[in-house]
């Protein structure tokens, strides 16, 4: 095993997680529960960042006291925040887990107000009423989006939806700046919404449905990808002087130590497929820096009669490579089939625009890089549910090794 594949000490990280959890319990308050509580089988999210650490959110049982416990073995530097050492001995210094009640996240001081119903209520209602509030992705310490449903209260019922994006203060800074920059330029982008807030982005919901839902109705027939690079093509020249994030494949071994501690039977074939993928990308032209979107997929387009109606997701907005949005758009296509039968029209959608795309691009890089995209998603899986998650990250790391060789058929 490479010195860089994950092994015991990720697993001692996941182990410790669990193993914290009654400490933590008892030190914010609740009360730890009595009998067999299965961790495990009630870990609603986990995100590994390999060099910082694993977290993860679990559910309480009845009589805890709160509903939700987040633990992490990244390092929190904030006064207050419970914290055990897990298997600290005489010549080890142990695993420390830290711990709060969600959504009190120590990183994202705001995400308790955006999950407050009053607070929501009282800040975006504008007279109607808060008919739903629901987290639709939470990354523990990072960031969080909330989908805030109102109703208007006369006799015709309308709803409106904002969302509500929660991080820390100098990316949501960052975020509300690539909003105001695309403003105005004719690409359509959600409207941001009062008040300015350090740590929440409160947005109008974009109209559409997404490509994906496009894709699943009836494969998507009727779009041209060429309106897809247009968008791109779009983008104004001041992203050029936006800070640059690196794209998904530039993390190739990151996302497979990840992929790896959700499938660690497959750890072998894991580092041969990153290795073939890293060879690709040495090998292959990634092109000239331009402005890109940086998470350029399906559930980040909304289409509205055939038409593009609205970009999301502005968070990696800056100087990129085109091949590398392409490829983020592709390999998201790609693993669709893998959420099921009702995805099965991806297929075809993936060679119609991966064959429209290689004109404009490298195909090797753009297979390769679909494969890294590919990668970043099997550890993903285990959010899935206890029931279909092992099944779904097998079917991506199908989907990876099909790229790749897509990829091969370029070198």
């Amino acid at each position: 095993m490479s010195a860089s594949a994950p092994g015991p000490a990720d697993a001692a990280q996941l182990a410790a997680l669990a193993a914290a959890v009654p400490e933590l319990v008892r030190q914010l308050g609740g009360s730890v529960p009595i009998g067999t509580w299965d961790l495990e089988a009630n870990r609603l999210r986990i995100q590994h960042r390999p060099g910082a650490g694993i977290s993860a959110m679990y559910r309480m049982p009845a009589g805890t006291g709160f509903n939700e416990l987040g633990a992490t073995t990244e390092k929190i530097a904030v006064p207050g925040v419970a914290a055990t050492t897990i298997g600290a001995g005489p010549h080890t210094p142990g695993i420390t887990v830290s711990g709060w009640i969600h959504p009190r996240d120590p990183m994202l001081p705001d995400l308790a107000s955006a999950a407050d119903r009053v607070h929501v209520q009282r800040t975006w209602g504008e007279g109607e009423r808060l008919t739903g509030l629901k987290t639709v992705a939470y990354r523990p310490l990072r960031r969080a989006v909330l989908r805030a449903t109102f109703t208007t209260l006369g006799p015709l019922r309308i709803p409106r939806t904002v969302f509500l994006k929660v991080g820390r203060a100098r990316a949501i800074t960052g975020l509300r700046l690539r909003h105001e920059l695309l403003a105005g330029t004719g690409i359509p982008v959600p409207a941001m919404l009062g008040p300015r807030t350090s740590g929440i982005l409160a947005l109008e919901a974009g109209r559409g449905e997404s490509l994906g839902a496009a894709i699943r109705r009836h494969s998507g027939a009727d779009l041209d990808p060429n309106d897809f690079i247009g968008l791109l093509d779009a983008l104004p020249a001041g992203v050029m002087q936006l800070e640059a994030r690196s794209a998904w494949s530039d993390s190739i071994q990151r996302y497979r130590q990840a992929a790896t501690l959700a499938l660690p039977h497959r750890a072998a074939e894991l580092e041969t497929l990153a290795a073939r993928i890293a060879a690709h990308l040495a090998a292959s032209d990634r092109g000239e820096l331009v402005p890109a979107h940086g998470d350029y997929y399906d559930a980040n387009i909304l289409l509205e009669a055939g038409s593009i109606s609205a970009l999301l997701d502005l968070d990696s907005l800056g100087p990129g490579y085109r091949v590398d949005d392409l490829a983020c758009l592709l390999g998201h296509l790609a693993i669709l089939p893998s959420l099921g039968e009702k995805n099965r029209e991806a297929g075809p959608a993936l060679e119609r625009f991966g064959a429209v795309f290689e004109r404009h691009v490298d195909p090797r890089a753009l297979w390769a890089r679909s494969a890294g995209v590919a990668l970043t998603l099997i550890a993903g899986s285990r959010g899935l549910g206890a029931d279909t998650w092992e099944q779904v990250a097998e079917a991506r790391l199908r989907t990876v090794e099909e790229l790749v060789r897509r990829a091969d058929a370029f070198a």
